[in-house]
């Protein structure tokens, strides 16, 4: 089932000089390629046993993630992020490769494709507190839709059991004692569905990115392990690389305050002004703003106004950037624990949703919850979509997501 969900896109018909500019063909610049919203790990989301203990993180330990770009290059380079460690992060040594059989979640790589990474020449770098680190242009060539696999070794390991990561990867990374950096199989490795320190991959590329900001719907609960596919990534298959498509979404994130990682408002800089190539921003989030607030009328009336002041100040910042805003109104939850009797949660969706798509504030909009919701039971998701909670999608619900965005918005 396809149901169209765009509503408009704003347009003068005219042709500015800026806008006749900025159509001229341009020189490669960097691109985000992918991404994942750095935030402090969860005690349950740590590494295991034996790889957290005594104050220490990955202690003498090797990490091996794999990671799916959206567009191609011939170079890359690495981003690692430290913004909620407690210590400084010693990267002792980096690889990239290519998986084996070029799988997600796999252990493996691909023999003789191992690329030592560099940070200003040398070959370790230690992250201050807080801070990002980008590692040198590396000849490593990638296509759109490809998985990347990033080993990374400790030697002395992350003194404090506050981490960065990005806990809903639904990718399997692998966990291995010593320096195995530039091995080609880990065996007896530990699995975990995290990513940790890894917060970024850039190309070069002529391409624009955009920037999908969300929770859990688009952060991939309920996706396949190792699938990658989340509706981002799925919109991204549709795009073939002419636009890297960057998910900076993460499960239980709010707009209007700290959830799982922090809101919205706190971190628009860093996960959408300070990305690379950035030309379009989806903002596809407020359920768990709504969903968390007290059932009642007065509760309900003002979340719904302070989402949409809320939508008001990332739209100002965007724009400031010259970044075009495609507004995405909120699904359904009837059936969730976020549904109540009264019905005052549901009343500060439909207001916050009548806003998105009539108040002309975005440049366009995506109308997801005319997608996706039961038309015998509006304030349910179609049960073809619906992963079995009420709220969260199965990959054919985010099939249907991603087949309703129309691929000229990114032209």
């Amino acid at each position: 089932m396809r149901r169209r969900s765009f509503l408009g896109l704003a347009a003068t018909g005219v042709l500015t000089p800026a806008v006749a500019q900025a159509q001229l063909p341009r020189r490669a610049r960097w691109l985000t390629t992918w991404a994942a919203m750095p935030q402090l790990t969860e005690p349950h989301n740590m590494p295991p046993t034996p790889f957290t203990g005594d104050g220490l993180v990955l202690a003498d330990a090797t990490l091996r993630q794999t990671v799916r770009v959206t567009a191609g290059g011939p170079r890359l380079r690495l981003r690692f992020s430290n913004a909620f460690g407690g210590a400084v992060l010693p990267l002792t040594a980096v690889t990239v490769a290519r998986p084996q059989d070029g799988r997600a979640g796999t252990s493996a790589v691909e023999p003789g494709s191992v690329r030592r990474v560099t940070f200003s020449g040398r070959t370790s770098a230690d992250v201050p507190v807080g801070a990002l680190v980008v590692s040198d242009p590396l000849d490593f060539a990638v296509e759109p839709g490809t998985n990347l696999t990033v080993t990374a070794y400790l030697a002395r390991g992350q003194a404090s059991t506050d981490i960065t990561s990005h806990p809903g990867s639904r990718t399997t990374s692998h966990l291995v004692a010593g320096d195995h950096t530039g091995s080609v199989a880990l065996p007896g490795a530990t699995p975990t569905d995290h990513w940790y320190f890894l917060s970024g991959v850039e190309v070069p590329s002529e391409a624009d990115a955009v920037v999908v900001i969300g929770d859990s719907l688009t952060d991939g609960r309920g996706s396949t392990t190792n699938g990658n596919d989340r509706w981002p990534d799925q919109l991204s298959d549709r795009l073939r690389g002419r636009v890297a498509v960057v998910n900076q979404a993460a499960g239980g994130n709010r707009v209007l305050q700290d959830g799982l990682g922090p809101g919205v408002l706190a971190r628009l800089d860093r996960d959408l002004l300070a990305q690379s190539g950035v030309r379009w921003l989806v903002l596809f989030e407020g359920v768990n703003d709504i969903g968390t607030a007290d059932a009642t009328d007065v509760a309900q009336k003002a979340v719904a106004e302070d989402l949409i002041a809320a939508y008001r100040q990332v739209l100002d910042r965007a724009h400031a950037h010259d970044i075009k805003v495609c507004g995405a109104t909120l699904l359904p939850f009837g059936g969730h624990g976020y549904d109540d009797a009264g019905g005052f949660r549901e009343s500060a969706r439909q207001a916050v949703n009548h806003w998105i798509r009539t108040s002309r504030g975005f440049d366009a909009v995506l109308d997801f919850d005319a997608v996706v919701r039961d038309p015998a039971r509006p304030r349910r998701l179609l049960p073809v979509a619906d992963v079995g909670d009420g709220l969260h999608l199965n990959p054919t619900g985010y099939r249907m997501l991603a087949e309703s965005v129309p691929l000229r918005l990114f032209r």
